[in-house]
């Protein structure tokens, strides 16, 4: 009969539980490309609808720009405008992702400072309030492809593959 010392000091070995962390991870890694393409078709989307609407209302984009004190409001209405239409085009597509989000980031925390300062300000007192602020989302969906890329499933990826497949790109 063991005692209570041996069977503390008994080697103990899980391969089971490897191979199930080996499978959930694999599982995971699996679900990346998708998750990134349903982050980039939604975002994208709700981005270049968003720009549009800027678009078509520019005088009253260049007055709210001016009431936050957003210095050349009728430079910046249009520079917006466009930049959240043809970047959440870029996004669903796919193509230069990470360089768009890191632009739509930066606007989306122009966003925070300028129109919803007090929410950014209640990160730590009242973090509520900074996740219901309108610019959270699209902020967080910009950072999302900003770090991890557009994934599998992107225009990027075809011309990576395609400059990068040894051939100098020459098919």
């Amino acid at each position: 009969m063991p005692t209570a010392h041996s069977a503390m000091t008994a080697p103990r070995t899980c391969t089971g539980c490897l191979g199930a962390w080996k499978r959930c991870t694999g599982a995971a890694a699996w679900l990346q490309s998708p998750f990134l393409l349903a982050v980039r078709l939604y975002w994208g989307w709700q981005f270049a609808a968003t720009g549009w609407g800027k678009l078509h209302h520019l005088a009253r984009v260049t007055e709210f720009f001016a009431s936050l004190g957003i210095p050349f409001p009728g430079l910046n209405a249009p520079f917006v405008a466009g930049l959240e239409f043809a970047g959440g085009i870029l996004l669903v597509l796919g193509l230069a992702s990470r360089p768009v989000a890191l632009l739509l980031a930066a606007d989306m925390a122009v966003a925070y400072l300028t129109a919803d300062r007090e929410a950014l300000f209640a990160l730590f007192s009242d973090p509520g309030k900074f996740y219901a602020a309108a610019p959270y989302t699209f902020l967080f969906a910009s950072v999302i492809v900003l770090i991890y890329g557009a994934g599998a499933l992107s225009v990027d990826r075809l011309l990576a593959n395609r400059f990068n497949d040894g051939t100098g790109g020459s098919r």
